[in-house]
């Protein structure tokens, strides 16, 4: 297509074809009409329409996530784009590679407050990897190539490209993304062979090492988690992960410590405190992972491995930096590892691991199932059970407590089958990323693990699931409160439980059926895997309004500004408590 003049529409359409564009998710509006009418005129592009823009950028992120590939959302100008803010910034915290399309005035009318104007480049420029404003038809396809190419080299994140609608409207040639080269942005791919030298030799000298990995292994592709989990198996040490990696290391395996930080385990938390050698693999030291930063690890020499120089050294100083892609630097810590005949002190090794296997067997996930009210935990934990064989299973997650159980109590073993907001923290993601999920994959079991507090944030987009045929599963953890504000409102704030109860829900089973979808209802434990499974053999969206304890709280729990020794294991502790003395490791 090289040479050919078309309009500014069919270029767009055209640029999203040869990147590979199958799928984009969006809302029209004046702005935007033109790409619109282009879309109507050709079949390679499927369009799904949501209900929301913010459920188009979610969308976008969910079908990004799981199949590894950009997520596309359209929306229009003024607050079509500013509705799309929420998702770009969730993408922007979360390193999620989106690019979004937003329709915009057209370029004489910029500045004059024209009706449905914003500053959309001004807006997201906080929130996005990087952002355009078009003003010539010459430098639209350009512009297009070297947006998908800024959103996913080096540290993926969403790119905003606003589009003026005379410039849609206007005639112009396209040029191939083989003609397109960035001129200043080249991320270091490679890690220095001088600091993997220096990383190989430190984590071979360690006497109670921990591996610490995140979602950068997960960024980095299906590769990177399978090097992660063989240079684990090589060196023999713990490994945790943050709740963006969860899945980059199998969570069933015996080397591994379940997830760590606010809400992780007991071991993983107790083990990052009292490591001397720590290996941190695409993650960035969140403050939900290290509480008190002048009290996490201590004791620690710290490795970090990050393609994005900017986060290494950002929130706790490490020792031994790599910049580099995670899959490329494993790579060469295996083989430096390998070629340098390194081991781990074996005899350190069996008494750190001792340790490790005394603090998990505090079992800090235990709860009790007893009577006839269904613990969260325990709802969680069925549906794991009923599902686990299944090689075709994508979860997504709201935000709240259901999310840090569902964290705790699902076992992944592979990459990019979770997809949760961890570092904006957005109710109402869980849902239309799920949709995204199910459109990149339309025969997969995909399952939206929810609050009713957080479902309600973009219920709407049920509509979406129901058009499409998209057979999205539901299952609220109903416990009528926003649950983790309730725990720390206990906890924290003297029990003064200010708005965070729900007096007027909906009866969720009747509203999935005012959509169109099956609703389904447990308010006993013995009801739960029969109408579980039933709803997994519903080849329809179905919402699960599942009834569940309303005052139980999430455990282990590290109050906000304490230490990873300073954990909360349940109902017995109260705020003072500490483990230090337990949490001392003495090898």
């Amino acid at each position: 297509m090289s040479g050919k003049t078309m309009t500014g529409a069919e270029i767009v359409l055209e640029a999203l074809r040869e990147q590979g564009v199958e799928t984009v998710f969006g809302y029209p509006g004046g702005a935007v009409l033109p790409v619109y009418d282009a879309l109507f005129q050709q079949k390679d592009i499927h369009h799904v329409l949501v209900r929301h823009e913010q459920g188009a950028a979610h969308a976008a992120e969910g079908y990004a996530r799981a199949a590894n590939r950009v997520g596309v959302a359209l929306v229009t100008s003024g607050p079509g784009a500013t509705n799309a803010v929420t998702g770009l910034t969730d993408a922007m915290m979360d390193s999620i590679p989106v690019v979004c399309l937003s329709g915009q005035v057209p370029t004489h009318l910029i500045g004059n407050d024209a009706f449905q104007e914003a500053d959309t480049t001004g807006i997201t420029r906080p929130c996005t990897k990087h952002n355009y404003l078009v003003k010539s038809i010459a430098d639209l396809p350009r512009i297009l190539h070297e947006a998908f190419h800024v959103c996913r080299a080096g540290r993926p994140g969403p790119v905003l490209v606003d589009l003026p609608k005379d410039v849609l409207q206007a005639k112009g040639t396209y040029v191939p993304k083989a003609e397109v080269r960035h001129r200043s942005y080249h991320p270091q791919v490679k890690g220095d062979a001088d600091a993997i030298q220096q990383a190989v030799e430190t984590l071979a000298n360690a006497k109670r090492p921990v591996i610490y990995s995140g979602g950068g292994v997960i960024n980095s592709g299906p590769e990177a988690s399978e090097l992660l989990t063989q240079f684990a198996r090589m060196t023999g040490a713990p490994i945790t992960n943050t709740l963006m990696g969860l899945g980059a290391f199998p969570g069933d395996d015996p080397q591994f410590l379940g997830m760590l930080g606010m809400h992780g385990t007991y071991e993983a938390n107790l083990a990052m405190h009292g490591c001397d050698v720590m290996l941190a693999v695409g993650a960035r030291f969140d403050d939900r992972v290290t509480g008190k930063v002048s009290a996490f690890s201590p004791g620690s020499t710290k490795i970090q491995i990050d393609i994005d120089p900017s986060s290494i050294n950002k929130n706790v100083v490490v020792d031994v930096p790599v910049v580099g892609d995670v899959a490329h630097v494993l790579r060469d810590m295996m083989a430096t590892w390998k070629a340098g005949n390194h081991s781990l002190d074996q005899k350190a090794l069996g008494r750190w691991w001792e340790q490790i296997e005394a603090w998990r067997s505090r079992d800090c996930l235990h709860y009790r199932q007893t009577g006839d009210i269904i613990k969260p935990q325990y709802a969680i934990e069925r549906l794991h059970e009923l599902t686990k064989h299944r090689d075709d299973l994508y979860i997504t997650t709201e935000v709240g407590q259901h999310q840090m159980w569902a964290a705790q109590f699902v076992k992944f073993t592979k990459p990019n089958r979770w997809m949760t907001s961890g570092g904006l923290g957005t109710m109402g993601y869980g849902f239309p990323a799920a949709i995204g999920v199910q459109a990149a994959f339309p025969d997969a079991m995909v399952v939206d693990i929810a609050g009713e507090a957080s479902i309600l944030m973009n219920m709407q987009e049920m509509s979406t699931a129901v058009q499409y045929r998209l057979p999205v599963k539901i299952f609220i953890i109903n416990n009528q409160w926003m649950g983790m504000v309730r725990q720390w409102q206990q906890l924290l704030h003297g029990e003064r439980y200010a708005e965070s109860y729900t007096d007027s829900l909906p009866d969720f089973v009747k509203l999935a059926e005012a959509y169109g979808a099956v609703g389904l209802r447990a308010t006993k434990p013995g009801e739960l895997d029969d109408k579980i499974q039933e709803m997994l053999e519903t080849p329809r969206p179905v919402i699960f309004d599942c009834c569940v304890d309303q005052v139980e709280n999430c455990f282990p729990m590290i109050p906000a500004g304490s230490a990873h020794n300073e954990m909360l294991l349940g109902p017995a502790d109260h705020a003072e408590h500490t483990t230090s003395e337990e949490g001392m490791v003495l090898v």
